[in-house]
């Protein structure tokens, strides 16, 4: 019987234990190497929202950095579930990255069917910022307190609409949580993201909207908007004469739109590590935390195992505000 078989079997064999010490040598190679060409920094609103604002202030410090470009790409829609689901899909070579919210744990409670699972399919990086929320109105209303407004929300029962930048956003959540717990019937009109829906409370299409303190700041001191409340446990140092929902009409009620950085998982460690040691590094530069100041958002950082403990609780919490509130994107 001949021996051909076996021997191209040996063959195969050593072949394939050589390519399997040769492959990982091949990734940690590169991932010493990276970043060698431009970094796809993809993020789930439209240019010029609270997000944006924030991403490109780091992708702009972290190009400075890594001596290649960090380039913004925004993908609107879904609630933040279309970005999502591109960064999931896409190849895990640290040359994609997504510049997420807090929209990564809220949209698999909200809708009943999402592209992509938060807890398998990133691998976290970096906690990167917090911006707080504030309650809005169109400056129109004869209203100056936020018990004012409620009293003639509750006067007008489903005649008011309130704008938020997605369905399934932490700012729609916001507005429905503040409906529902005090009793107010208004309706629900998404945008793909804050600048639209905010010009259209501005022009009075839509009456209010729970949304970031860096969006709305230009249009309140134009005094297009009015603000009545923060969302926040203390006032803000931007605008220290608004009180907060706790100190007005909602003890405890506190939320903060969330920031972070997670690539597709499978994603070697190396690269994980060199881009969370640019972030952090970022994050502390002067030039950083000014710009970032000027738009109330509060630079954080963290590990990556850190974030991933923060996903994860975070992705526990809003299943149950979700679950209480009743809001649904469908």
């Amino acid at each position: 019987m001949s021996r051909r078989p076996s021997i191209l079997l040996a063959l195969a064999a050593t072949l394939a234990a050589l390519m399997g010490g040769l492959l990982p040598a091949s990734r940690a190679q590169g991932a010493a190497n990276w970043p060698v060409k431009p970094i796809r920094m993809v993020i789930a609103f439209a240019p010029g929202g609270p997000t944006d604002l924030v991403s490109r202030v780091l992708a702009q410090r972290l190009s400075e950095q890594l001596g290649q470009p960090v380039v913004v790409e925004n993908k609107p829609g879904a609630g933040g579930n279309l970005a999502a689901e591109i960064v999931a899909k896409a190849a895990p070579d640290g040359y994609t990255v997504f510049y997420n919210t807090s929209a990564i744990v809220i949209g698999p409670s909200l809708y009943s069917k999402v592209n992509y699972d938060t807890l398998k399919d990133f691998a976290p990086v970096s906690l990167t910022a917090a911006v707080p929320l504030i309650l809005v109105v169109h400056s129109g209303l004869p209203v100056r307190t936020v018990q004012e407004f409620i009293a003639y929300a509750k006067a007008r029962p489903g005649q008011l609409n309130y704008a938020s930048s997605g369905t399934g956003t932490i700012t729609h959540l916001a507005g429905a949580l503040f409906v529902k717990e005090l009793g107010i019937q208004a309706t629900h009109v998404p945008y793909k993201g804050s600048n639209p829906g905010l010009m259209d409370v501005a022009t009075g299409s839509v009456q209010f909207m729970i949304d970031t303190i860096n969006s709305t700041l230009p249009l309140v001191r134009e005094n297009k908007l009015r603000p009545l409340a923060a969302a926040t446990l203390r006032r803000s140092s931007l605008l220290p004469e608004v009180p907060t929902f706790g100190e007005t009409v909602l003890p405890g009620f506190e939320m903060s739109a969330w920031q972070g950085v997670v690539v597709p998982t499978g994603t070697p460690q190396p690269v994980i590590q060199r881009l969370n040691e640019e972030i952090q590094k970022a994050l502390r530069h002067p030039d950083v935390r000014a710009k970032l100041a000027v738009q109330g958002a509060e630079p954080l950082g963290s590990t990556p195992a850190e974030y991933g403990a923060y996903i994860r609780s975070e992705f526990g919490r809003w299943a149950r505000i979700i679950k209480e509130s009743g809001a649904t994107a469908e």
